[in-house]
């Protein structure tokens, strides 16, 4: 199901990250990898829960800088988080309550983190082309946060 790249992308991921507990380590060098194995887009990093405040907080990524603080329920990571579902964008700017953080994006899947039952925050990666993301992205990236 998965073609050579998107194999060595969750191989790696795996590799790096057994037997390092340390989280923010871990989402600093997956975000490197997704990066590096991920063709067609401008940004991929995470967001973490911040619970005593109901917001995502801006955690490791590779891209230009971002948004900091993200309401959950807002926007396309909010959304997520709240939905504790997978998004995918295929536009944007056309997606309620958007929050444009890097203008150049044009698509943006989103996958929130859950761990025993509660969620830790979301992955987020950005596209500069209109429907960068495909089902096969979705399970791909949801097989990731798994490994995390």
């Amino acid at each position: 199901m998965f073609d050579t790249a998107n194999l060595t992308l969750l191989e790696s991921v795996s590799a790096i990250t057994a037997g390092e507990p340390n989280l923010i380590a871990n989402l600093a060098n997956i975000s490197a990898l997704i990066n590096l194995y991920t063709d067609r887009i401008n940004w991929a990093g995470f967001y973490l829960l911040d619970e005593e405040r109901g917001e995502l907080v801006l955690g490791p990524f590779q891209g230009k800088p971002a948004c900091v603080r993200i309401p959950v329920g807002k926007g396309v990571c909010g959304a997520a988080a709240l939905k504790r579902e997978t998004i995918v964008a295929d536009d944007v700017h056309s997606f309620p309550g958007h929050i444009a953080c890097d203008s150049a994006s044009r698509s943006e899947i989103v996958v929130p983190i859950i761990k025993n039952g509660k969620l830790v925050g979301v992955l987020d990666i950005d596209s500069p082309e209109h429907s960068r993301f495909s089902d096969a992205d979705r399970v791909l990236f949801e097989k990731l946060v798994t490994i995390i």
